[in-house]
């Protein structure tokens, strides 16, 4: 199964016992929407519903680190993805949360798991069969496992400013990064890590929500002064969209990439991190 697979794809596959299909949308606070229940109005049939909201690490002072990888494995079972899964992801999120699920997975230890290109705005666009209500699936064996190799923390972040062996890009809008807009959580600075080159993760996409071709994406870290030959941190504002431009990177074949989890929310809370803006 490719990372990336298409409505179609998904259509000639539904059925076959090993696939699992799940809804991972979230929304930014203050839409006034709620995922689970435009999930249970209509999703695509034999999809179950994995709550991002509650994949995190209450004990972290910072909002929506990745949680211990027991309490990943636990919800996974929970929701029947298990060892051996063929796992396709999708959201209706504006913030591309289905690519925050990837990682995750990916990191804990899932081996195939796609994105379904579009989303389900595709799916329904094409007029394809929609379910309602909740999809439940028996539970499945999922091994508590966990590779943080491709993931990296503030300590490792301000090293890297005077190292600078990783290329620091940051996937919020431009007038976030710039700071000419201000952070949208309170008592979080403007600005963005200092040296970090911005690629808006909107860049990806073509304007029906699919992603562009290998081409396309790689245009857009290149026009952004991104040298593709080394590696690369993505940031961005609490650790999500970063995730967008991580999956990018991974349809164009570039492996030596990590997350920056803590990203803005973490750095802009901090008085003592270095920050800086671009007129």
């Amino acid at each position: 199964m490719d990372s990336l697979v298409s409505t179609e794809w998904l259509a000639n596959e539904m059925g076959a016992s090993d696939l699992r299909i799940v809804d991972c949308t979230k929304h930014l606070p203050g839409t006034g929407r709620d995922p689970l229940a435009e999930y249970e109005a209509g999703h695509v049939p034999g999809a179950v519903f994995m709550d991002l909201a509650d994949l995190t690490d209450t004990s972290h002072a910072t909002e929506n680190m990745l949680p211990p990888a027991e309490k990943f494995a636990s919800r996974m079972q929970s929701l029947g993805l298990g060892d051996g899964s063929r796992i396709v992801l999708y959201d209706d999120s504006a913030v591309k949360t289905s690519a925050r699920a990837w990682f995750m997975l990916k990191m804990f230890g899932a081996h195939d798991v796609a994105i379904l290109d579009g989303g389900i705005a595709k799916w329904k666009a094409e007029g394809r069969p929609l379910a309602q209500g909740k999809e439940t699936l028996r539970h499945r064996h999922f091994t508590a496992w966990q590779d943080d190799g491709n993931v990296r923390t503030k300590a490792q972040v301000l090293a890297n400013l005077h190292g600078k062996d990783e290329q620091v890009v940051d996937a919020r809008g431009a007038a976030r990064w710039s700071g000419a807009e201000e952070d949208p959580r309170p008592g979080i600075a403007s600005g963005h890590i200092p040296g970090s080159l911005n690629v808006p993760f909107t860049a990806l996409f073509n304007a029906d929500g699919t992603f562009k071709d290998k081409a396309g994406i790689t245009a857009a870290f290149e026009t952004a002064g991104v040298d593709l030959a080394k590696p690369v941190i993505t940031s961005c504002g609490s650790g999500v969209t970063a995730c967008v431009l991580l999956f990018g990177l991974a349809l164009i074949g570039k492996e030596d990439a990590a997350l920056y989890d803590g990203s803005w929310t973490e750095w802009g809370a901090d008085p003592d991190t270095p920050k800086a803006v671009k007129a």
